[in-house]
């Protein structure tokens, strides 16, 4: 059976790869790994981290696309509040106001 790690595990582990206070081997014993395998997530991290700083068009679509639902969601919580309102006032459950 193969092991499956989190993502946040695979970062708090390569930080303190980063940090070199142990060497490789020591972490992965400590951390139950294989060294390759750290190695590995060691070169991605490298790897990606200038993206990082890059604006990426996919995360502004998103936000973008967030904000609509966003948007949409608040008007459709206006829109059944005030249709409560009106059928709790028309059934009689809602004393008629003043």
């Amino acid at each position: 059976m193969r092991k499956r790690y989190t993502a946040a595990f695979k970062a708090q582990v390569v930080l303190e790869l980063l940090k070199e206070e142990k060497t490789i081997n020591q972490l992965a014993a400590e951390q139950g790994v294989h060294p390759t395998q750290l190695r590995d997530w060691k070169k991605q991290v490298l790897d990606g981290l200038p993206n990082v700083f890059e604006a990426s068009p996919e995360a502004a679509r998103r936000a973008v696309a967030q904000e609509r639902e966003r948007e949409e969601l608040f008007a459709q919580i206006g829109r059944l509040t005030t249709q409560l309102a009106w059928l709790k006032k028309k059934s009689g459950l809602e004393p008629p106001e003043s």
